[in-house]
């Protein structure tokens, strides 16, 4: 059978219809030749999630997303979207998807698998879906706060350059270094003191030793003193002085009758009263008791 001009036309116009099908699949990211299956995951905003999005679980990538389609007939705007997942991950009833981006605004979803669930969802089944707080959105949240902050940071900028341009501050900063320099001064003379006392430190200790030995002698000299035998004799003493005090009061003795007896008192002043008359006497007459001569001649 020979095949006419047109066939061959219309069989190649085929062959290039599936090429490129099959063409824009792989294009997309999507397997030309699947034996994932297909599982469907209920939005209420899927926030730029697109097919072929990549779909994660722990960190690894189990499916795509194949489509997308907005559910007109419920009530609350869901929105389906339809993902070929690995034939070889069981999702346990209870598991949830979100969508979360990064900092590059690249989109993907991640499945929050159920730990300890004994039921998986079925291939066809439908899965609960939620938006995730990615970097761009804690960023978001975070301008409200950093524009409360804006004044707040103009304000504390023109006090800091207000306290820059103040003299005083250089001022201070020259004192802190003047400070510095005495506190650096002044532990290089205590390294210093301290380096001379170690270095004397064994002398004063044997110095030290030997007071203290000095000191222990002492101590054994102190206590082989009869204190008990020295006091006996010093009341003694005292006792003898006291009697020999009252004798004399009383006028006993030679001592007492001298202090007392106003009689010797006047003959011992007559006679010291002639002791110098007679001494005045003999500087004025020599000649009446003292015969001197050169010729060993007599005075008459």
């Amino acid at each position: 059978m020979k095949l006419t001009k047109e066939v061959k036309v219309a069989l190649v116009a085929v062959a290039g219809v599936v090429v490129l099908f099959f063409g824009l699949k792989f294009l997309k990211g999507l397997s030309v030749f699947s034996t994932d299956k297909t599982y469907y995951i209920a939005f209420k905003d899927i926030s730029g999630v697109s097919t072929s999005c990549p779909i994660y679980a722990g960190g690894y990538k189990v499916g795509t997303v194949t489509g997308i389609d907005y559910d007109f007939d419920s009530d609350d705007n869901t929105i389906i979207v339809e993902a070929d997942i690995n034939p070889n991950l069981r999702i346990p009833v209870g598991s949830t998807a979100s969508i979360s981006s990064d900092m590059m605004g690249n989109v993907k979803m991640d499945l929050k698998l159920l730990v300890g669930s004994k039921q998986y969802v079925e291939p066809g089944g439908t899965i609960e879906g939620a938006l995730a707080t990615g970097a761009l959105d804690m960023a978001a949240d975070l301008v409200p706060a950093l524009q409360q902050l804006m004044p707040k940071i103009d304000s504390i900028m023109t006090s800091l350059n207000t306290l820059l341009a103040d003299p005083a501050l250089a001022q201070t900063l020259r004192n802190a270094e003047t400070i510095t320099g005495d506190l650096t001064t002044t532990t290089t003379e205590l390294n210093r003191l301290m380096l001379t006392l170690n270095n004397d430190m064994p002398g004063i200790m044997s110095r030290t030793e030997n007071v203290m030995a000095n000191a222990d002698t002492l101590t054994l000299r102190l206590n082989a003193i009869d204190l008990e035998g020295t006091m006996t004799r010093v009341d003694r003493t005292l006792a003898d002085i006291e009697q020999m005090t009252a004798k004399v009061n009383a006028g006993q003795g030679t001592l007492g009758l001298m202090l007392n007896d106003p009689t010797l008192y006047n003959n011992l002043s007559a006679t010291m009263a002639h002791a110098d008359s007679l001494v005045v006497n003999l500087r004025e007459h020599p000649k009446r008791y003292v015969h001197f001569s050169l010729f060993g001649k007599k005075d008459k």
